[in-house]
């Protein structure tokens, strides 16, 4: 019995000394932490023998073989889907169209929104209309603003790259309640770009405006290089964000890729007439407006000025399909997929060419007076809409019309739809969805190759009663419980579980998170022997 108690002083002895080396975490991480949870419970010399095999085998690496073993933060869970892409506010109008033309091109997404101006429904119809397998799709109710809630889905995946289109975004409403506009905008995005640097995600495209610009000096199109000066909470709310980005982007040389795509008032829907906008209340932009005077949602369209500079008095906008829109975010998205090169080896590390923060304009190039687009839908719907002409909106300008130059030379992006490609599109949207994504019952589309899904049979959780989109959460000393899924799981997409971990851990995961903590759950495994402290503790 002496002789076996002096082999298991030794052995334990020995087991602690290879704790000296750092370039052990590999093992620490993934075979220590597994045994010293059990060594409580047994006392054997086999198990300890057992114990010390694997560190007798590392001692005798070489040193060049010990770098080579994959180190794994355990605070954060890593995987493997490098290519899973974020988008903030996908179930919205642009969103939405965005969401489907990526997921035509098989990419996997994870969508973010706390449906405040948006619906479900969108993201069912745009998954229907998808003609790529390769494609996934998995929906997460969560508020920018609720940052325990946004970490909980930073948890869950590895993002390669994220699309921020949420926002509060009607300039008039923004005048009612700057307060609100700022604390929605810019702190959702602050905890946005908190989590995306913690979590190593550094690919970035920006939803911004046009409004920036603020008051044009000319009535010439305007280039990404002219100055900048919003004139109203909301814009003042994106304008603020791109410095931010741009200071973000200057304290990480060559790490961040971001592109901040300034738009230029899109207009339409999808072809099918199965997405389109869908604003929650009255409508705060144009044409939307418009197309609910045409199909008897409202009385009367309101111009709100005709005392203009400009052909006719009325304000003069860059108008854009919202199909050549969302095409501007996936040539954005390839632009910064072509930017990163990517070399990897057994580290898993990366070697990245960075873009910096780089702002582009879609626009058409060419100005359309109100006067000019409610002509234009009066022509496509087949009778003269009604209108009156009321005072100006405060912060509105006369003309804002883009130069698409550099995206067409850098992006390799240009606007192919025309005006009456919109009007045409806005009206079958609206005769098709003449309440919009309201009460609209199971989408069912067929397939290209036979194929039929429904859509609305994908088990959702109960939503919580929805609340006012810049109200802040209320305080809660209750951590919220992670969801099981997503309120949309679909094809490709799959639970991240850390198969590593025992039931009795999973409460404590972030004490194993160093060697350190392991070290110290070693010595009070083994308090019987007298050994020295490891000199990096």
């Amino acid at each position: 019995m002496q002789l076996l108690s002096l082999y298991q002083s030794v052995i334990s002895f020995l087991s602690l000394s290879l704790l000296h080396s750092y370039t052990l975490s590999y093992f620490l991480n993934n075979t220590l932490t597994f045994l010293v949870v059990l060594s409580p419970f047994t006392s054997s010399f086999a198990f300890e023998l057992l114990f010390l095999i694997p560190s007798l085998l590392l001692i005798h690496l070489p040193h060049s073989s010990l770098k080579n073993i994959k180190t794994i933060d355990m605070t954060v869970p890593h995987y493997d889907d490098q290519d899973t892409i974020l988008i903030t506010g996908g179930a919205g109008y642009i969103g939405s169209h965005t969401v489907l033309q990526l997921l035509n091109l098989g990419k996997r997404l994870v969508i973010v929104d706390n449906l405040c101006n948006s619906s479900e429904e969108s993201l069912h119809r745009a998954l229907a209309l998808s003609n790529h397998h390769g494609g996934s799709l998995v929906l997460h109710k969560v508020d920018l603003l609720d940052y325990s809630g946004l970490q909980q889905v930073f948890d869950q995946y590895k993002f390669s790259a994220c699309l921020h289109l949420a926002g509060l975004k009607a300039v008039g409403e923004s005048l009612e309640i700057p307060l609100g506009y700022y604390q929605t905008n810019i702190t959702g995005t602050l905890n946005l770009l908190q989590l995306l640097q913690r979590y190593q995600c550094r690919n970035l495209i920006f939803s911004s405006s046009a409004t920036v610009y603020g008051l044009p000096c000319s009535d010439q199109p305007i280039q990404e290089d002219a100055p900048t000066g919003a004139m109203n909470p909301y814009g003042r709310t994106k304008q603020y964000i791109e410095e931010i980005l741009r200071d973000m982007a200057n304290s990480e040389p060559n790490q961040w890729n971001i592109i901040l795509l300034r738009y230029f008032n899109p207009v339409g829907g999808h072809a099918s007439g199965m997405l389109g906008e869908d604003p929650n209340g009255t409508p705060n932009n144009l044409m939307p407006y418009v197309a609910q005077v045409a199909i008897g949602r409202r009385p009367i369209i309101q111009i709100f000025g005709d005392d203009y500079e400009t052909k006719d008095g009325t304000g003069v906008r860059d108008y854009i399909h919202i199909e050549d829109l969302a095409r501007g975010h996936v040539a954005a998205l390839r632009k910064i997929e072509t930017l990163t090169t990517t070399q990897k080896n057994q580290f898993c590390k990366t070697t990245t060419t960075a873009l910096g923060c780089v702002p582009f304009n879609l626009g058409t190039g060419v100005g359309y007076s109100v006067m000019e687009m409610i002509q234009s839908m009066s022509e496509v719907v087949g009778r003269a809409l009604p209108y009156k002409v009321v005072g100006r909106r405060p912060g509105d300008v006369a003309t804002v019309i883009a130069d698409p130059t550099l995206a067409a030379k850098e992006l390799g992006w240009k606007a192919e739809k025309t005006l009456k490609d919109m009007c045409r599109d806005l009206w079958r949207w609206q005769t098709q969805n003449p309440q919009g994504y309201i009460g609209s019952g199971s989408t069912t589309l067929s397939k290209a190759d036979g194929d039929s899904m429904d859509v609305s049979t994908i088990p959702s959780p109960e939503l919580s009663p929805r609340r006012s989109p810049y109200i802040p959460p209320p305080p809660t000393d209750k951590r919220p419980q992670r969801p099981k899924h997503g309120l949309l799981a679909t094809r490709g997409s799959r639970s991240k579980s850390s198969s590593w971990i025992t039931r009795g851990m999973l409460d404590e995961h972030r004490r194993w998170s160093t060697p350190s903590s392991i070290l110290h759950s070693l010595r009070r495994t083994f308090s019987h022997i007298r050994s020295p402290t490891p000199a990096y503790c």
